[in-house]
């Protein structure tokens, strides 16, 4: 597996949210594959960039291929890959853990099922390690490591979830029929 050149951030943030399903990403070695990711851009109202840059979202009108971290309800993290046009990030929203699944578990919580480690993005954030200290590192550089997916995976689109507003466009893509996924995608 090849690690993702800085050109594929470039693309719309539906076509990078879509091609990163099946994708493998790491945080000091500890991580897994990506099967859910939900598309954001300046022009959604759903976006934290919808109303213009701040210093929270300054990561997401930054260069892209870099990482946007922010913090939700004062206690999760989220990660999103910054990419196509300014203002635009993935949300990383699931995956299933392969590496480093031990220190997952130490940050997590022992008793979790591994199902239970990486099932939504404060829970993916919590399990590989991630804060505010990522925000705005690029994805090319440690403690990141975002390889292609080896091959081509089914993918589903549907509503994106745990949002108000413009929830119904279907932006949120998962690797179809995944166990691994935070919940069903209803295309």
């Amino acid at each position: 597996m090849n690690p993702l050149p800085p050109s594929f951030y470039e693309q719309d943030v539906d076509r990078v949210a879509r091609a990163l399903i099946g994708a493998t990403l790491t945080v000091d070695g500890v991580g897994g594959v990506i099967v859910e990711t939900e598309a954001y851009d300046a022009a959604d109202p759903a976006s934290h960039s919808f109303a213009g840059r701040t210093a929270r979202n300054a990561a997401m009108f930054g260069p892209v291929g870099h990482a946007y971290v922010y913090r939700i309800y004062g206690l999760h993290h989220c990660l999103n890959f910054v990419c196509g046009t300014s203002g635009s990030a993935v949300l990383i929203r699931a995956l299933e853990p392969r590496h480093g699944i031990d220190i997952m578990r130490e940050r997590r919580g022992s008793a979790l099922r591994v199902e239970q480690l990486c099932s939504g993005p404060g829970k993916l954030c919590a399990a590989l390690g991630i804060n505010l200290g990522l925000d705005g590192v690029s994805l090319a550089s440690r403690p990141f490591d975002v390889r292609k997916a080896p091959t081509a995976v089914p993918v589903i689109v549907g509503r994106r979830i745990g949002i108000s507003k413009a929830a119904e466009r279907p932006r949120r893509f998962g690797w179809k029929d995944s166990p691994w996924l935070s919940r069903e995608i209803i295309a």
